[in-house]
């Protein structure tokens, strides 16, 4: 999708980041650019040596953005890493930039699930959803120094869940109201459903990372035997650290996670508790508003956003209901 925030690069720029990164004597043969991504611009280039690498470039430093979505070149850098440490499959990093608004990696093989989930039986499905589960079960050992978002402003920051979250719920509210966007409920009300359960955030005592934007089109596989396997994960760069829970979100998209198969018994081995259950209905609330908000900073095409954006408020007005 098309969006104000994908810088545009001339192909010297390209090829420029390419040797700043891999080496000034590499030669790029070619690139292009994938059109899937919704946030940075992202190129696929294949290198001489027979290489093929992806090149992330982070939107224009004086762009207004979403107030979450500061540094957020920085937080997949991080995410990486630290992922990397625990054995979350990724891709490998070939240069990492951050201050200079870029990163390069080796491009995964697989495809995405998304593309291809519908060709799978629904044994196979469950088997790479157990499998994507009991990955980001590694996640919940990685802790950070905090709560919340891993910038370098310190924004979000917080030795409480509770104050870190509610942080991040208003400032989404903000640009919500900010950009005018529609909301099932004024966002005085949103804040006070979410204020009335926020003791149940003070249960999550120990910042753990959460990747939290694990939807199939961030999830590689490549067949393995008779089904597929995971390859890889991509795209950390609205991780945070806080409840693993949070994970859910994406994991069981717009579903309820006992209703798919797979994913609980590899995250947690067990159903949710009902403390659980309500804070994740808490988290659905804050991505909600992040998709329903997003569209207008990046400048989403009105016609072709609106199912989406129908969709995302009827499932918003639910969660808000149920809180």
């Amino acid at each position: 999708m098309d969006s104000l925030t994908k810088r545009r690069m001339t192909a010297p720029e390209i090829v420029d980041l390419v040797r700043h990164g891999a080496g000034e004597d590499v030669e790029v043969t070619s690139h292009s650019q994938f059109t899937d991504s919704f946030f940075n611009a992202v190129y696929a280039v294949t290198l001489s040596d027979g290489r093929d690498l992806v090149l992330k470039v982070a939107p224009d430093p004086g762009l207004k953005l979403l107030r979450y979505e500061v540094d957020l070149m920085h937080t997949e850098v991080e995410f990486f890493r630290r992922a990397g440490n625990v054995g979350v499959p990724l891709p490998g990093i070939v240069a990492a930039q951050p201050y200079l608004g870029y990163l390069l990696m080796r491009r995964l093989e697989g495809r995405p699930l998304e593309s291809v989930k519908e060709r799978m039986t629904d044994v196979h499905l469950a088997r790479v959803r157990h499998q994507l589960g009991t990955i980001c079960r590694r996640l919940r050992h990685v802790s950070g120094p905090m709560f919340g978002y891993p910038r370098r402003d310190g924004h979000t920051h917080s030795a409480s869940w509770r104050t870190s979250f509610l942080t991040m719920i208003d400032d989404i509210l903000t640009d919500a109201v900010e950009y005018r966007r529609e909301l099932p409920a004024p966002a005085g009300k949103i804040r006070g459903l979410v204020e009335k359960h926020a003791e149940l955030l003070d249960e999550v005592t120990t910042p753990a990372l959460v990747h939290f934007d694990l939807w199939d089109g961030n999830v590689f596989v490549v067949p393995d035997g008779d089904g597929y396997r995971v390859e890889g994960i991509i795209d950390g760069e609205r991780a945070f650290y806080g409840d693993p829970i949070a994970e859910l979100t994406s994991l069981a998209f717009f579903t309820d996670p006992e209703q798919a198969p797979g994913v609980l018994n590899g995250f947690l081995g067990r159903p949710l508790t009902g403390s659980e259950r309500t804070r994740l209905s808490l988290y659905r609330v804050y991505l909600y508003l992040i998709m329903v908000t997003e569209g207008a900073p990046r400048g989403f095409d009105p016609i072709e956003h609106e199912p989406t954006l129908r969709y995302v408020l009827g499932e918003l007005d639910a969660e808000l209901t149920r809180l």
